[in-house]
Formats: C-alpha cells, structure tokens, sequence
C-alpha cells in the first residue's frame, strides 16, 4: 500500500493533490507544530498583475512554544471577504469560475473557528472536483508519536505501509535506513508543474490549484495528473 504524508494547506498547489492521487492512503498530519510563514495558512492566487498571496491570519499569542497545526485558531473574520473578493476579481473571467463559484461564495460567508476545519473543506471539495478518490484521514486518528523521520515511520508502520511517497523536502531528513529495516520501500515525488491557459496572458506556475480548476473545468484532473512519473523516483527497494 503507498502512503503519503503532508501538513493540511490552504488553497494547495497542484503538486499537493498529484501526490495524494498517487497514494492508496493519504494522512494529514495535523499534529505537528503550526509553523509562521508557511502554506498551511496561506497560498497564491493569479492576478491580472502577476499573483498575490492570500493568508488566513490565526491566533497564536500566548503560545510561545508553538501549536500543533489541529489547535490553531483562525483570529478574526475580516479576512473572509478579502479572499473572496480577491479570487472573484481575479477568476470572474476564467471560464470555468462560475461552475465553482457557489462553493466558494459559501465558504467565505461561513464563520471559521478552528483552521484544520476550514482546511479541510477546501481540499475534500478539490478532490471532489478532480476526481481524486484516495482515502484521506488525519494523522492524530492513529495515536502515533515520534519526531521528523521517526514519526513518519511510525505513521506508516500503524498504517500498513509497503511504500512511502514522500515530498522532495524529504530527501533532506528521511532515514531511508529505517524504512528499509521495516520493510517499507521509499519514494520521492518530483511533480512536473504543467502548462496550460490562465485568465490573463503568459504563465505563472505553482498558484493554488483552484487557478487550474477555474481555467480547465472538467480538463483540469487529466492536466493535474498527465505528467506524473511512472514509477516516482525510487530510492530505497
């Protein structure tokens, strides 16, 4: 069985849910710290200028030592329709925006709380809308303990793995030895962003994903998923 791992994203990048496609078992892994700065609160999307960056702001005062990504609070609902105004005025003319615009409209009219419960929402309605069937569960769900490498061994270990398909960041930290003692072989994704029409002239890669959705409609699962290499890099037997 592979598994792969990844902290929760907002508005991820394609790159996030090629590699959930490529797994029979996906674990969100919510329950290591929330770090500033990062993707899990915020994202790019394309403009008529370039791209901009939208960020969900979250409550962190008093927690100098940090929190797990599950208990991170969202800090206040002005952001809501910031976003929405931006990814409207952004997307109106992308052909396929109106097809999702009822989704989204909704989610920023809806008062957040906790920011895995709006995660959450954005990537089961993005894996709806390309056709990703893979089973999705949070990590927290299988009781699991350990740091860095050691973690994700143990979440696979608790998961059945036979392979894990790891992020490229995982080169750098991975004991291959390790999952090679335990019988779980390891691979490392190495996307190959595709090309393909935006709503406004020349390319920008690596925005949200909602960029290919609004632009390719029904396309966009066989664009998100054509340049996948057959096997992943393969490091490990």
């Amino acid at each position: 069985m592979i598994v792969s791992i990844n902290q929760p994203a907002y508005l991820p990048w394609l790159g996030y849910f090629e590699r959930i496609a490529a797994s029979d078992l996906h674990l969100v892994l919510d329950t290591v710290q929330f770090e500033r700065n990062s993707f899990t609160n915020r994202n790019k999307v394309r403009t008529a200028t370039g791209w901009t960056w939208l960020t969900v702001p979250v409550n962190l005062k008093g927690h100098l030592s940090g929190l797990a990504i599950a208990d991170v609070e969202i800090a206040d609902d002005h952001w809501r329709r910031k976003h929405w105004s931006t990814i409207q005025q952004s997307y109106r003319r992308a052909p396929h925006f109106a097809e999702h615009s009822g989704f989204f409209e909704q989610l920023y009219a809806r008062p957040w709380h906790r920011l895995v419960d709006l995660l959450d929402a954005i990537t089961r309605y993005l894996l709806r809308a390309f056709a990703i069937t893979t089973e999705v569960r949070e990590a927290r769900s299988l009781g699991v303990e350990g740091r860095k490498s050691d973690l994700v061994l143990n979440l696979c270990r608790r998961a059945g793995a036979t392979r894990y398909l790891s992020g490229t960041l995982g080169r750098d930290y991975l004991d291959e030895a390790g999952f090679r003692a335990a019988g779980i072989a390891v691979d490392y994704q190495d996307y190959a962003h595709p090309r393909y029409a935006q709503a406004y002239p020349g390319f920008e890669p690596y925005m949200s994903a909602i960029d290919l959705l609004f632009n390719a409609g029904p396309e966009a699962s066989r664009i998100l998923l054509a340049r996948r290499e057959e096997p992943a890099a393969r490091t490990s037997p």
